[in-house]
């Protein structure tokens, strides 16, 4: 029973059908491994040690009984955007550190009604808004590839207890590249649906038109299990698409021979770590052994996706976050002496400085005579992106300009920061779906191979990632603190 913690979902599967340990021990031993090396990491903001054991013992009896979900037994953690009932759900800051949800978000349910044990909710960047995990009121979370290194964000908590082996999947969401970035720094698989595959009902908002629900997993068919169960229309969100779910984890099975992958020429300049470069290539002659054909496209507006998110996601925060303001829930300052007092410091002791600074941003670009210039001017920019998205059939390129970065290293230079996305954002401003895959290491430290694919195409990335992951192994490695 000891190295449970190292099974895949899919071999854990296996495992509970044909008896070989419960999901009441499973559970247990992942417990164990929580209480033993959370402090180290930070990765989760709460354990719901109870209320997983509980789970565990009925899916257990389900098992049993002959019946049970697809994921009957199999622990996961939430990001701590999701609202889960009866459970705190703080989204990573202190205007909501007292906020217990009274519903599920619609990821939590799907995913409950499947039988998935919830083990408890994953630290995160505040609001989803960060790249390293360091804006989070809970402190920063760690890389178990190197504790004095960031795991990326704003789903660093989940990445990181993936990589650790705390657990064998976790939801997160994605903006900008927040489940694809920290993926690709912890050596884990991180998958972001297309915009509406998803639904974000219960999920806390940050940017309504590219927030997405994802899953971070060590292998592509275990992200294909989970995203299978998460994926779906739901009528209570407004932004979900009524699509047809094919069965993922059937579609990864398939040969890619014949398939072409398109490597974009601009993500290959001066801003690419060399060595990541290298990484990166060696992954697409692989994929090119494969049967693959990979040829070169120009997407002439894509340097410009930094710029038009850091001007879109602030208009939509600063919309987003009015809500929080003392009144109805959450942080509430004390001693105010009026109405607008107590707005302005429950607000001011509430959120932390990285998200006053997207909120005053977003208020400036939306102000009477600027919002033609800067958010109109952005959302005509985006539709170029997207424009040069629809010319290509798929891309195979880097997430994260460089591996892990140190704790600290880049947190008092917001632009630098801002930067480390600029490899993942385009999928999000076209609304595609983004995959990293680990292919390799730099100094130590995991690199992550980033795929975009057409709406909906989620089984085409899958099927890629999970193709390349039989010819490699680079998935199967784990910090060795943490074996």
């Amino acid at each position: 029973m000891m190295d449970l913690h190292a099974k895949s979902m899919t071999e854990l599967i296996a495992g509970l059908d044909s008896g070989e340990f419960t999901s009441v021990e499973l559970t247990e031993a992942l417990l164990s491994r929580i209480a033993a090396h959370n402090d180290k990491l930070n990765a989760f903001v709460t354990v719901t040690g109870d209320e997983a054991m509980a789970a565990a013992e009925a899916a257990d009896k389900a098992r049993a009984a002959g019946k049970g979900g697809a994921l009957n037994g199999l622990p996961i953690v939430h990001k701590d955007i999701f609202c889960t009932r009866g459970v705190k759900t703080s989204c990573g800051s202190k205007i909501l550190d007292n906020f217990i949800s009274p519903y599920d978000a619609t990821v939590v349910e799907k995913l409950a009604n499947a039988g998935a044990v919830v083990l408890g909710k994953a630290n995160m960047d505040e609001f989803a808004m960060g790249s390293s995990n360091e804006t989070s009121y809970y402190g920063a979370v760690f890389n178990p590839w190197d504790l004095e290194c960031t795991p990326g964000g704003s789903s660093g908590g989940s990445a990181a207890a993936v990589a650790a082996r705390l657990v064998p999947a976790a939801t997160g969401t994605d903006t900008g590249g927040s489940i694809r970035q920290p993926a690709a720094l912890t050596g884990t698989v991180g998958i972001k649906p297309t915009y509406g595959r998803v639904s974000r009902y219960g999920m806390i908002a940050f940017a309504s038109s590219l927030d997405q629900a994802g899953v971070i997993t060590r292998t592509a068919e275990d992200a294909a299990r989970v995203l299978g169960v998460m994926a779906g229309f739901d009528e209570r969100d407004s932004t979900s698409v009524d699509h047809p779910v094919p069965d993922y984890v059937a579609g990864i099975k398939e040969s890619i021979e014949g398939l072409k992958v398109g490597i974009v020429r601009q993500h290959f300049d001066e801003g690419l770590d060399p060595d990541c470069g290298d990484r990166v290539r060696d992954a697409i002659a692989v994929i090119e052994s494969l049967g693959a054909e990979a040829v070169e496209v120009d997407m002439p507006n894509i340097d410009y996706s930094v710029p038009t998110y850091y001007v879109v996601a602030p208009a939509e925060c600063s919309s987003n976050l009015s809500r929080f303001d003392g009144v109805r829930f959450g942080h509430r300052a004390e001693n105010a002496e009026d109405l607008m007092d107590m707005y302005c410091r429950s607000r001011g002791e509430g959120f932390g400085d990285e998200v006053k600074r997207r909120i005053m941003t977003g208020t400036y670009v939306l102000s009477a005579g600027y919002y033609d210039a800067y958010y109109l001017k952005a959302q005509q920019v985006r539709h170029l992106i997207a424009d040069d998205f629809k010319k290509a059939f798929a891309d195979v390129d880097v997430t994260a300009p460089t591996p892990a970065f140190r704790i600290g290293e880049k947190v008092d230079d917001p632009i630098t920061m801002y930067l480390n996305d600029i490899y993942t954002i385009g999928a999000n401003l076209a609304g595609l779906p983004g995959m990293s895959v680990p292919c390799g290491f730099v100094n130590g430290l995991p690199v992550g191979l980033h795929l975009v694919g057409h709406h909906f195409e989620e089984q085409t990335l899958l099927r890629f990632a999970h193709q390349y992951q039989q010819a490699t192994d680079w998935h199967a490695a784990c910090p060795e603190d943490f074996q």
